[in-house]
């Protein structure tokens, strides 16, 4: 029972921090539906592809949060209060860079990715605004890395609830009061990231400024921890890519297709991906308590706690297939007005697919939180070569049986890039025996 509470203590509030990120994303495509009607297929179409760009831009910085969360963790399981304290800057330090950098490159790589994308001016437009968000949502990275790593999954839980609910009142705000449409949802998303750096500061000083220790910045820039700061980053970094050319993939071959495929693939996404952040609130705990165990050279807890979380992210699997099998027309229905336009025509469509939504929990379940287990463990160079592997059989996949069965072929290559991500890291680890021994 006690191991159950640790994970719930650190799992619901990652629970609830995730839970909003995918909200937000419905709350945008419903409004992008809603605010014009008679052409949603186009405007949620145009949503999706300027969402997916920032994707690819904040998976790929996704490393500042997960290289923080694994070494705090063992720096806070080995009780060293100095390396927590380094960490941290060394976080902030890299995000912040890294965030202005991009910002700085905003022209050449929005015109980059527009044309990858095959964004149109409407994206362009939504590119443009959003693109003021990114260092702040960086940062971001970096703090809730920080906090998940010294076992705090409230504070993180915290940003997240306040900075959706301050995007979900100025989307609406924007969209609809001032007529900015998707926009508006861009700007909305800027004063909503920018207020949770400042939420996220507040808390840290108010929280932790009795654990920080002073440090010096010869040991923040120590060759040997940088190094390894930076390698298991690396290997993140490669392993992130991956799977953010895999979503970027689908969305714009989805869009190659025809505008309603890529309206109808949109919406089916969307019920994903609001599992996908559930489970990785099970995840972020595997994360967290993996990290610890393994700085304190625990090696029974670890066992223990990883048993518990596989049972858990089962479950959680378990729930969602019930959930979608039963609700799913009603739940896509809240993206669009079913009354107007082709929005019910693009629910009977999205029909043709909900298989494959059933039962991609079961596939995706149990690789998330093995993510997270490496995370914590800073088994970053597996998590490297499993993912090319898995990656590599996505895309054969897809060429294999795309001339075949056209749109199924995208969603069965996705489904098998879940399901092999796992099994090889599973076998990788020899049944994570290499995970065990700390």
């Amino acid at each position: 029972m006690k191991a159950n509470r640790e994970i719930l203590r650190l799992a619901i509030p990652n629970i609830i921090s995730n839970i909003t990120v995918p909200l937000m994303g419905i709350v945008s495509t419903a409004i992008a539906g809603h605010w014009d009607s008679e052409h949603s297929a186009a405007v949620i179409g145009a949503l999706a592809i300027g969402v997916s760009i920032f994707n690819f831009i904040y998976w790929n910085c996704s490393f500042v949060r997960m290289g923080t969360s694994g070494l705090t963790a063992q720096a806070y399981g080995a009780d060293d209060r100095a390396e927590c304290t380094r960490m941290l800057v060394r976080a902030v330090t890299v995000a912040g860079v890294l965030g202005m950098a991009i910002w700085l490159l905003q022209v050449p790589l929005g015109q980059f990715a527009l044309w990858m994308m095959n964004g149109n001016e409407m994206v362009s437009d939504y590119f443009y605004a959003r693109i003021w968000a990114v260092p702040a949502g960086i940062l971001l990275f970096g703090l809730n890395g920080w906090f998940t790593g010294m076992q705090n999954a409230v504070i993180p839980m915290c940003i997240a609830v306040t900075v959706n609910v301050i995007h979900l009142a100025c989307s609406f705000a924007f969209a609809f009061g001032l007529d900015l449409g998707i926009v508006g949802i861009a700007y909305a998303s800027v004063v909503a990231q920018w207020s949770g750096v400042l939420l996220a500061a507040v808390l840290l000083l108010l929280f932790f400024r009795h654990t920080f220790v002073r440090v010096a910045w010869r040991d923040i820039l120590d060759r040997q921890m940088l190094r390894r700061f930076f390698s298991i980053n690396g290997n993140i970094i490669i392993r992130t890519f991956c799977i953010v050319i895999v979503y970027t993939f689908f969305t714009a071959i989805s869009a190659r297709m025809d505008e309603e495929i890529l309206a109808v693939n949109t919406l089916l996404m969307q019920l994903f991906t609001l599992f996908s952040y559930m489970s990785d609130g099970f995840a972020y705990a595997a994360e967290a308590l993996t990290g610890r165990f393994t700085g304190a050279r625990d090696e029974a807890s670890l066992r223990l706690y990883i048993r518990r979380c596989i049972m858990w992210s089962i479950g959680i699997a378990l729930l969602f297939v019930s959930i979608y099998l039963i609700g799913w027309r009603d739940l896509l229905g809240i993206f669009v007005d079913t009354t107007r336009g082709n929005a019910a025509e693009l629910i009977e469509h999205a029909g043709e697919y909900i298989g494959w939504i059933i039962v991609i929990p079961l596939a995706g379940s149990v690789p998330f939180l093995i993510d997270g287990i490496m995370v914590g463990a800073t088994q970053t160079r597996i998590m490297r070569n499993t993912m090319l592997l898995a990656t590599a059989a996505f895309f054969a996949i897809f060429y294999g049986f795309h001339p075949i069965i056209g749109n199924n072929a995208l969603w069965l290559s996705f489904m098998s890039f879940m399901i092999l991500r796992g099994i090889f890291q599973y076998i990788a680890t020899r049944r994570l025996e290499l995970i065990y021994r700390v």
